[in-house]
């Protein structure tokens, strides 16, 4: 929903002459936007070519470049230069991250105002009640807050890769697949929301980014796509 644009308002006072008991009028508006327009961050321009980059990323790689304790990072198997991360997928989660070199298209899908959807694919332990689900739909209580309402289902063990290392289940207690979708990112949110309704997660995997998805991406492996090129098309 659009933010309304408020009415410009005037600065405006009055102050005596020295030499007339007169008030005369003074108007500050021009010095004010030019204040205003000092404080505005400049924004980058789009590069010539952009880019979006999805990566299927795996168990236990850092979202970043470089790492001084020798851990896996992007660099391992990304090697495209000047792209960021548009978020962040934790060390012990997988799936689909984006980068780009687009610093606006970066910020879009960062911004909580912007609502862009994640989707994910989560293993818990135990079979959540129906109370549960309608607890997460609603939002549950964080120590940093009320999460906003998610979409979630119970899902049937989706197709995908095997982790390495293995998820550890205990055999007596049996496992499920929830599908949840947030707009927001607070950190390691879906794994406390879970742990918060009673059913910790054992595995987590990002399957979408607002339009684009891991389809046909195999775990380890990215895509371009050239944004000049999508565009024309």
């Amino acid at each position: 929903m659009a933010t309304p644009v408020k009415k410009p308002s005037f600065n405006t006072r009055f102050k005596t002459s020295p030499n007339k008991n007169v008030a005369t009028r003074s108007s500050k508006s021009s010095s004010n936007r030019l204040l205003t327009n000092k404080s505005l961050p400049k924004s980058k321009p789009r590069p010539a070519n952009p880019v979006i980059v999805l990566f299927n990323k795996p168990f236990d790689v850092l979202c970043q470049f470089t790492d001084e304790a020798g851990r896996k990072t992007l660099k391992d198997f990304i090697a495209i230069p000047d792209v960021y991360a548009a978020g962040r997928l934790d060390r012990d989660s997988e799936g689909l991250l984006l980068l780009t070199n687009d610093g606006q298209l970066q910020a879009k899908l960062t911004q909580p105002n912007q609502k862009t959807f994640k989707t994910y694919w989560v293993q818990v332990e135990g079979e959540p009640s129906q109370q549960a689900i309608e607890s997460l739909q609603q939002g549950v209580v964080l120590k940093d807050g009320k999460t906003l309402p998610a979409k979630v289902r119970i899902i049937p063990e989706p197709d995908v890769w095997p982790r390495t290392p293995a998820v550890r289940e205990r055999k007596a207690i049996p496992t499920s697949w929830l599908e949840i979708q947030i707009c927001e990112g607070k950190n390691r949110q879906v794994r406390r929301m879970t742990a918060h309704v009673g059913y910790p997660t054992l595995r987590l995997i990002r399957y979408k980014i607002g339009q684009w998805s891991l389809d046909n991406l195999a775990n380890g492996e990215y895509q371009v796509i050239n944004q000049t090129a999508s565009a024309k098309s």
